[in-house]
């Protein structure tokens, strides 16, 4: 051998043993079974034992037919999972070898080499153990032996002495969802649900990095918080971008503080007011010129403040980003799946992008389901979607004994740790609706508690929620990011003072069965949950069946797919008020979806007149866990439902908007961008449904600036209309600047769709390109709808009298069908 090679090897040989390396032990060959079998299968990692059971044809997809039923066995079994991996006598070299597994869902028992390493109880936890004395050189088997998670929550309801809501599932730290919910299946999963890794290295390792801002007068004191674990005391080499440094470290966890210059950086904006800028910083810790750790951040430069000051009202609640106050538009977000680790990054990406193309700002994580894969804060960071995160708590009734409140200490640890450099992560939550759940829904009466137990419900909740959380919180996120708000709502909507202060579920509608005009009443200062349920796209229905889909009401599958005990019922109820009932299941369909986007149109405008009284609005919801009747606005097969057409249009920038009150038609202009625009004026006409101009409403609007919100001078309705022309005509509203272009339009229609006088359209459609039609009309033409297996650029929308629309096509389609309301008032 001669000495160029022998110092190559060497060199490399001294690479080995000194950076930090990683394997992932995903791909290797995994195995599963049921504790009571003796035959071992082949499993995915990650993965959950329903998936595994799936590829091994043992269960039927729960998701077709009515599968769910058949699979709620799966609950109540013991699984193992195991696995065989190589060590090499050059890894075992190194000073420290740890596995880490970053999701075991839930109650495990980890074996290495038939050595028990570690009990665990918490699905949102990462777990790192030591493991170099249990390695060998070859082969080593790591196994992993999962209990039920029902049988331990219902052994840990033992020990409390009044019976507890929603038992066991409160008692187990793992995604409440699996439990079934009003829009999701029962499907409690166990399993490796994310990755395992096999982690070398030696000398000393970066355990953690976070970053400081603090804007003082407009000047910005930037720096990094560096946790470095050292085996070893010394001078060590930090690298960060640029900036080299050296730093004393002793012996154990040392905690640096770096400042760097970020003059010149563009600051991380929201979606609507820029772009959302992120800087690259490599973080590389070296001694005696080895590399032996190196860490990437994203950073977004950018200030968040939650504003509550008292006011004649009450008390506001909203977000100042970046110095100025921020008008919230967004919605409420489940996990998009059942089976959370076969989420793709596409399908994260394209449900981030779908909300970003909606003209959202804000999305709220629910406190029922998982702390989400990075890929989700990635997609929010990139499209400027500010997160507000609730932690994994839901409408329930918690334990706060020593071991729980422990565990759920690490468990935000580990989750604040992962998440808080996001600039996207805007508001940390303790939990979804149980502050409303102890006060108004009644479990005490239900399960005949005593004024003792009442009590002690009451404690556990501030113990866990007003003390625990928000000293985690203290103790690991830096200053700049600590926002906490104990739950959401603040306050029921059963209470006037939900409506003054704090934030606000509003459920009067569905839930109260209340007609959707009570949006105009009920607003709120931050409006955080309201919704109503529409069937999904025709795509997602025929997805719900193993065979040829029945699309058929009766259907026993169809039914299956709607959760809510009452959800056909209210559905119905609420069609009749507004809407012909179909019997026909397309235009049913059809009419659902129409229906739902009226509701939430109608809230949103609410919201927005009110500014700045009402400073956010979040629907519910965004998403599906499977093909479902949900609150949803796209379906499980990822098809953009009438909301969420109708979202995109309710929550652009600058809007036009009418209220009608109390005899009176009141016109607002509203502006949620960071600029004014000068001079606009409003044009409104008065048409019919063949677009003959029969008016012009003069002297509303003269040449004003538009800051945050305008209010034009109001119109008696008697001057505009006959009562007997309000199923006859309709108001368009033109907001222009002051050099012609237009800002905004808007319809404003004064009768129920049921009860406007239609006449039949001559829908015309022109190809324009492959992925491109034209569509026109002679008279009005009431939501348009074009169905096909094809993302439309627009759906479910008015098209004018004698005008035409151009439509972009996500993919080429040869047959397009369309509808419009018309359609469904015929041959019923």
């Amino acid at each position: 051998m001669n000495k160029s090679i022998l110092l190559a090897f060497l060199l490399i040989q001294t690479m080995i043993t000194a950076q930090m390396t990683e394997r992932s032990l995903s791909s290797e060959k995994w195995q599963f079974k049921n504790t009571k079998e003796q035959k071992w299968l082949p499993a995915k990692i990650p993965g959950t034992v329903h998936l595994d059971l799936m590829d091994n044809k043992i269960i039927p997809d729960p998701f077709k037919d009515e599968n769910e039923k058949k699979v709620q066995w799966i609950e109540n079994e013991d699984w193992e999972y195991q696995t065989t991996f190589k060590v090499s006598a050059n890894e075992l070299k190194n000073d420290h070898i740890d596995l880490i597994f970053n999701g075991l869902d839930t109650f495990s028992e980890i074996y290495l080499n038939g050595k028990l390493l570690k009990k665990t109880d918490n699905m949102f936890r990462k777990w790192n153990v030591p493991v170099k004395e249990f390695l060998k050189q070859g082969d080593n088997d790591l196994q992993i032996k999962f209990k039920s998670a029902v049988k331990q929550g219902k052994e840990l309801a033992k020990k409390v002495p009044f019976a507890m809501p929603e038992s066991p599932r409160s008692f187990v730290r793992k995604a409440q969802y699996q439990f079934g919910w009003d829009w999701g299946p029962r499907l409690v999963t166990a399993g490796i649900w994310k990755e395992i890794q096999l982690e070398l290295w030696n000398f000393a390792k970066i355990e953690n990095v976070k970053y400081h801002q603090n804007f003082s007068n407009e000047v910005l004191d930037f720096n990094f918080e560096i946790e470095i674990n050292a085996q070893e005391a010394g001078d060590y080499r930090l690298n960060i971008n640029q900036l080299n440094k050296t730093i004393a470290l002793k012996k154990g966890i040392n905690t640096i503080r770096v400042p760097y210059n970020v003059s010149g950086f563009k600051l991380w904006q929201p979606n609507g007011w820029g772009e959302a800028n992120l800087h690259d910083f490599k973080i590389e810790l070296s001694k005696n010129s080895k590399a032996l750790d190196q860490k990437n951040i994203k950073v977004g430069l950018r200030t968040v403040e939650l504003v509550q000051e008292k006011d004649a009202a009450g008390k506001s609640f909203y977000f100042k980003v970046n110095g100025q106050p921020l008008y919230a538009k967004g919605t409420n977000w489940i996990p998009a799946d059942s089976f959370s680790p076969r989420i793709t990054k596409e399908k994260y990406r394209k449900l981030i992008k779908d909300a970003k193309d909606a003209h959202m700002n804000m999305i709220r994580i629910w406190g029922g389901g998982i702390y989400e894969d990075d890929e989700f804060y990635k997609a929010c960071d990139e499209n400027g979607i500010l997160v507000w995160q609730d932690f994994m708590f839901a409408g329930s009734f918690y334990p706060a004994d020593e071991a729980f409140l422990n565990n759920v200490k690490e468990e935000v640890k580990d989750q604040v740790n992962r998440l808080q450099n996001h600039p996207s992560i805007t508001l940390w939550c303790g939990n979804n609706e149980i502050d409303e759940a102890i006060v108004n829904w009644g479990y005490q009466k239900q399960f005949k508690y005593s004024k003792d137990d009442s009590l002690q419900v009451w404690k556990d909740y501030k113990k866990l929620f007003h003390e625990v959380i928000p000293n985690a919180l203290k103790e690991n996120l830096t200053p700049d990011k600590n926002r906490y708000w104990p739950s959401s709502p603040s306050i029921g909507w059963g209470h006037k003072e939900s409506l003054t202060e704090g934030d606000s579920h509003y459920w009067g509608v569905w839930w109260g069965e209340q007609p959707f005009e009570i949006y105009n009443e009920k607003v709120g200062r931050f409006m955080s949950e309201y919704g109503f349920q529409g069937m999904p796209g025709l795509e997602a229905v025929k997805s719900m069946f193993s065979g040829t889909p029945d699309l058929n009401l009766q259907n026993p599958t169809i039914k299956a797919h709607e959760k809510h005990s009452r959800g056909w019922e209210i559905i119905n109820e609420y069609i009749k008020r507004d809407y012909p009932l179909p019997v026909d299941f397309v235009k049913y369909n059809y009419i659902s979806q129409l229906l739902q986007a009226r509701g939430m149109r109608i809230a949103v405008e609410a919201h927005r007149r009110a500014k700045p009284f009402n400073m956010g609005t979040l629907y519910w919801q965004l998403n599906d866990c499977w093909p479902v009747v949900s609150w949803s606005s796209i379906d499980y097969s990822g098809n953009w439902k009438a909301l969420q057409y109708q979202m995109k249009r309710s929550f652009e920038q600058q809007v036009i908007l009418t209220e009608e009150k109390e005899g009176m038609l009141n016109f607002y202009a509203v502006n949620d961008g960071l600029n004014d625009v000068n001079r606009v004026s409003l044009k409104i006409e008065v048409l019919n449904f063949e677009g003959k101009v029969l008016k012009e409403i003069r002297g509303v609007s003269k040449e004003q600036t538009l800051g945050s919100i305008l209010k034009f001078d109001p119109v008696e309705i008697k001057n505009v209309l006959n009562e007997s022309d309000r199923n006859t005509i309709f108001l368009q509203l033109t907001l222009k600047d002051n050099g012609g272009k237009v800002i905004a339009a808007n319809q404003h229609f004064f009768a129920r769709p049921k009860d406007l006088q239609l006449s039949k359209p001559a829908i015309k459609m022109k190809r324009v390109a492959a992925d491109e039609i034209e569509i026109s009309t002679d008279v009005l033409a009431k939501d348009v709808y074009l169905m096909g297996d094809t993302h439309y650029s627009d759906n479910f929308f008015d098209l004018l009298p004698n005008t035409s629309k151009k439509i972009k096509l996500s993919k080429p389609l040869q047959n397009i069908e369309v509808m419009s309301l018309w359609d469904t008032m015929q041959h019923q």
